[in-house]
C-alpha cells in the first residue's frame, strides 16, 4: 500500500510514493531472486546453469576446497543435475568470464563492457607504480603476446628477498595480477584449477561490446544488476558492489530512477529502510518448501546483516576465526528449510576415502516436521554425491534425535 510521505520522502521537491511489505514477503522476494524458491528454478542441463549466472549476475568463486568450491556449490543448489566442467564449457564458449568485480568471479560476457570501469579503476586508483615494476609489467605482457597464454610457474623465480608470509607474492606474480586486475590480461583455468594468463582478445567473442560506459550507465547497471539479483537491496548494498570504482553515481542515479519510477521505494516492516525494487517485481511468491544445503559465499550469504535482519539467521563463516572461538565449525553451511534457516553443517569431504565428514550439524532452536527432516535427508545424500563421495560420517550434533533419524537413514 501506499504510505504518506514526509519532508524526508522528497527528492528534488518531488513526493515518492512507498510501497510497504511484510519481513514474510521480503524473505519470499529474496528467495526468488537469488534461485532459491524451489528446485529447478532455472530449469536442467548447462543452459540452466547459465541462466543462474545470468540471474545474479556475478558468481563468487571461491578456491576453499574443503567440500567442492563454492562456485560449483553456489550452481548445484540451484541446478541439482550439474557437472562441473559445465561451467569451464561456458567459458570456453565466450558466453561467461572471470573478473575481480566486487569479488573473484565469472560474470556474463553480455555484461563485459560494464567491467571496463572496475578496471580503469584499478589502473588508476592504486599507488603509483615504479619504472621497474612497470618495466617488468611490459616484459610480461609482451612475452605473453608472443608465446600465449602463460601460468605463473612459466616465469623465472624473481624473489630477491625470502617470502614473509601466504600473500606475499614474487614480483612476476604481482605483475601478472595487476596486468589482470587492468584489464591488459585475462584469465582461464587449468582442470586443476589454476590460473592461465591470456590476451583478452583470445577470450573475448568478436561480436562483444568493448564500449566504456559512461558514469550514467555503470551506476545504473549496479542498481538494476544488484536488485534483479538480491529481490530488493538497500542503498549500501547497491553502493557496495560498485566499491571498486571511486566516485561512483550509484546514490545519485539511485535518487533519479526513484523519481522516474525506474525502481520503486518499500519499507518493511519492523526494517529501517528505506528498500529499493525494480519496478515489476512480483510481491507475492510461493516458495515449495525445500531443503538447500548452502555454499557460505551463496549470494544469499554474502550479507550477514541480510540474514539476521530478514531471516532471524546471525551466521558467521569460522573459517577466519580462531579456532579456539568458532561455536559451529571450520566451514559451516548454512541450511534452509522454505523461508527458514534450519541448521548448520561443518562439513569435510575426504576425496580419496570418499567419505563426506560431518563434525557438526547445529540445528537452530525451532521444532521441525518430519517432512523437512526428510528432504534435509535428500539434500544430504545429494551433497554427498556432488562432493565425490559415496559414504557419510556423522560425528555429533546439538540435536540427538535429528542426528538419530538422519543417521539411520545412511545405515
Amino acid at each position: 500500500m501506499s504510505l504518506p510521505f514526509n519532508k524526508e520522502d522528497l527528492i528534488h521537491g518531488e513526493a515518492i510514493e512507498w510501497e510497504s511489505i511484510t519481513k514474510q514477503q521480503a524473505r519470499k522476494i529474496i528467495l526468488e531472486a537469488a534461485g532459491l524458491a524451489r528446485k529447478t528454478q532455472f530449469g536442467t542441463g548447462i543452459e540452466a546453469v547459465y541462466r543462474v549466472i545470468d540471474r545474479l549476475g556475478f558468481l563468487q568463486l571461491d578456491t576453499n576446497y574443503v567440500v567442492e568450491r563454492a562456485h560449483h556449490h553456489v550452481i548445484f543448489a540451484r541446478v541439482p543435475d550439474y557437472q562441473t566442467e559445465w561451467l569451464a564449457n561456458l567459458c570456453e564458449d565466450g558466453r561467461i568470464y572471470e573478473y575481480f568485480s566486487s569479488d573473484a568471479g565469472y560474470l556474463p560476457m553480455c555484461d563485459f563492457r560494464f567491467s571496463l570501469p572496475v578496471k580503469k579503476a584499478f589502473e588508476t586508483q592504486g599507488k603509483l607504480l615504479t619504472k621497474p615494476e612497470t618495466n617488468l609489467m611490459k616484459q610480461i605482457l609482451d612475452r605473453v603476446e608472443r608465446e600465449g597464454p602463460l601460468m605463473v610457474g612459466d616465469f623465472d623465480n624473481d624473489r630477491l628477498e625470502a617470502s614473509s608470509g601466504w600473500w606475499d607474492w614474487r614480483p612476476a606474480k604481482v605483475a601478472l595480477e595487476r596486468l589482470y586486475l587492468n584489464g591488459n590480461l585475462m584469465i582461464s583455468r587449468t582442470k586443476a584449477f589454476q590460473k592461465v594468463y591470456d590476451m583478452p582478445l583470445n577470450l573475448v567473442p568478436q561480436e562483444t561490446d568493448l564500449t566504456m560506459p559512461t558514469d550514467e550507465e555503470y551506476a545504473c547497471f549496479v542498481i538494476c544488476r544488484t536488485l534483479a539479483a538480491l529481490g530488493m537491496a538497500s542503498v549500501k548494498e547497491m553502493a557496495w558492489r560498485a566499491r571498486r570504482v571511486k566516485g561512483n553515481l550509484v546514490k545519485k542515479e539511485l535518487e533519479k530512477m526513484a523519481q522516474t519510477g525506474k525502481v520503486k521505494m518499500v519499507t518493511v516492516d519492523g526494517l529501517k529502510g528505506p528498500f529499493y525494487m525494480l519496478p515489476n517485481q512480483e510481491i507475492n511468491i510461493k516458495l515449495s518448501n525445500e531443503v538447500f544445503i548452502l555454499s557460505p559465499f551463496d549470494i544469499l550469504n554474502v550479507f550477514r546483516h541480510r540474514l539476521k535482519d530478514f531471516f532471524n539467521f546471525d551466521y558467521q563463516i569460522e573459517c577466519f576465526v580462531p579456532a579456539p572461538k568458532r561455536l559451529y565449525g571450520y566451514f559451516s553451511l548454512p541450511v534452509l528449510a522454505g523461508e527458514t534457516f534450519i541448521a548448520r553443517m561443518d562439513a569435510k569431504a575426504d576425496r580419496k576415502q570418499k567419505v563426506l565428514i560431518v563434525n557438526n550439524i547445529h540445528f537452530e532452536p525451532i521444532d521441525l516436521e518430519e517432512i523437512i527432516i526428510e528432504k534435509f535427508i535428500k539434500a544430504l545424500k545429494a551433497f554427498v554425491q556432488f562432493n565425490q563421495c559415496q559414504y557419510i560420517i556423522l560425528k555429533r550434533s546439538n540435536n540427538e534425535t535429528y542426528l538419530e533419524a538422519i543417521s539411520r537413514s545412511f545405515s
